[in-house]
């Protein structure tokens, strides 16, 4: 039906001041007094509400409670200027495109986040939700800004993988078979299943990525990707998004400039085009947001070495729960230290020891550390993992067998070492928490429409 957004109504509104329009949308609030009804209604398209005005005596009495809050509808009427609310429309006519009981859920203006977690399918009608939505879409849009402008060609990796490109074992399998125990073996079980093999849902696009940059120079790919975690912590998810480019040519401080680029674009775009949604994170959930975001915009971040974050830590005086030790993987408390108390600003940490890190990262001359990088930002810890990756066949191979991976599996990775290997590096962005640093939420499953995660399935 022909009708304008809000958005374009508060956009352009003295152009269609005195002139009758139509609009669309649900209604948020209704007010009733003794010759006037008062309505606030939303469509979605941006953050303010339309406020509709009501003159009683033009209608007939069932005006009164045509409107639930919840209902949608239909409105046709004058656009007149207001000072307290920018513009108003004076209804003329309406329609109740669908009727909301009196159970509708959302009946206050503020509801807990832990309550609306239990009703996904309502809760992105509230404004805490539907601005979430709308920095999503705007940093969504802004990464293919960035990387199309900087000649970056956009592939699309499989979803179904038949490996694991972290080699930890916590994917999820895809099959068409209901489990029976009467196959002599695992092996020939799966081979009567769809690919006739183990298949998953993948874990990242990387390993094929490298596969498109090794012929299209520099790519990235941007979609879901599946990990069978076992954790119910505010930052992790079974389902999530990212961000991975990957780039021939490029050694580790090459690709450290490129995320910096990157990330300082995104966090400025939706600054530039968020700013009404940010500015309603900032009254609710985190004051001083805008400053935080405008500082990484600005600011040159700092590239640290692991060991000597370690030794920082370790002198620091503080008693964190886990004991900061060369060797063992930075905690979050560890990286929330650096990047709030110490530098107050982005850090890369570099160089971690090859124990902790995925076997396709570049051994350093060292024989100890690999060429990696983990981007940490303050509230939020790592946002950005990076790595030179290894192009030397016996040492990738040698790294495999240590981390007990089935070498076979990787055959035609490894081909990728053997025609034509050039020195590349590449990075994956969990947009999720991106969004959560965007908008200073707390917990990553404010920040999906459906947040997938152990024993919640909605």
């Amino acid at each position: 039906m022909k009708h304008i957004d809000i958005k374009q109504v508060f956009d352009s509104y003295k152009q269609f001041i005195g002139k009758q329009i139509t609009v669309c949308g649900w209604v948020r609030t209704a007010r009733d007094s003794k010759n006037v009804a008062f309505l606030e209604v939303s469509d979605g398209t941006c953050l303010k509400n339309l406020q509709i005005v009501i003159d009683k005596s033009r209608f007939d009495d069932k005006v009164s409670g045509a409107f639930s809050v919840g209902c949608g509808v239909r409105l046709v009427g004058v656009l007149a200027e207001s000072q307290q609310n920018v513009c108003e429309l004076k209804l003329d006519s309406y329609d109740i495109l669908g009727e909301c009981p009196a159970d509708y859920p959302l009946q206050k203006k503020r509801h807990t986040l832990e309550f609306l977690r239990t009703m996904p399918h309502l809760r992105v009608r509230t404004n805490t939700y539907m601005n979430v939505q709308r920095v999503r879409s705007v940093l969504s849009y802004a990464t293919h800004v960035y990387f199309q402008s900087n000649g970056f060609a956009y592939v699309h990796t499989p979803i179904i993988t038949g490996s694991d490109c972290e080699g930890a074992g916590e994917v999820f399998g895809v099959t068409t078979r209901r489990w029976n125990d009467t196959a002599p073996s695992e092996q020939e079980y799966y081979a009567e299943d769809f690919f006739g093999k183990h298949a998953y849902l993948t874990v990242s696009g990387q390993l094929e990525g490298e596969v498109a940059a090794m012929a299209l120079g520099k790519i990235y790919t941007f979609g879901p990707t599946f990990r069978a975690e076992n954790s119910n912590t505010s930052r992790h998810v079974a389902e999530f998004w990212q961000v991975e480019p990957e780039v021939a040519f490029a050694e580790l401080p090459d690709i450290i400039e490129i995320v910096e680029s990157y990330v300082k674009f995104v966090v400025g775009y939706v600054l530039e085009h968020c700013r009404a949604e940010l500015e309603f994170f900032e009254r609710f959930y985190e004051k001083g947001l805008i400053d935080k975001l405008n500082n990484v915009v600005h600011s040159d971040f700092v590239v640290l070495d692991y060991t000597d974050a370690i030794e920082q830590l370790q002198r620091s005086g503080v008693e964190f729960v886990y004991k900061p030790e060369w060797g063992a993987e930075l905690q979050s408390e560890h990286e929330r230290y650096l990047t709030e108390q110490v530098y107050k600003k982005p850090v890369f940490v570099t160089n971690y020891p090859k124990g902790v890190k995925a076997f396709y990262m570049k051994q350093n001359p060292d024989g100890k550390t690999v060429a990696a990088t983990d981007l940490l930002v303050p509230g939020i810890g790592e946002i950005v993992g990076c790595s030179e990756r290894e192009t030397d066949y016996d040492k990738l191979v040698s790294a495999m067998r240590t981390k007990g991976m089935t070498v076979e599996s990787y055959k035609q990775y490894l081909d990728l070492r053997r025609y034509g290997s050039v020195p590349h590096s590449g990075f994956g962005m969990g947009l999720d928490r991106m969004v959560m640093y965007l908008t200073g939420m707390s917990n990553i499953r404010d920040v999906l429409l459906y947040p997938r995660a152990p024993k919640e399935l909605k």
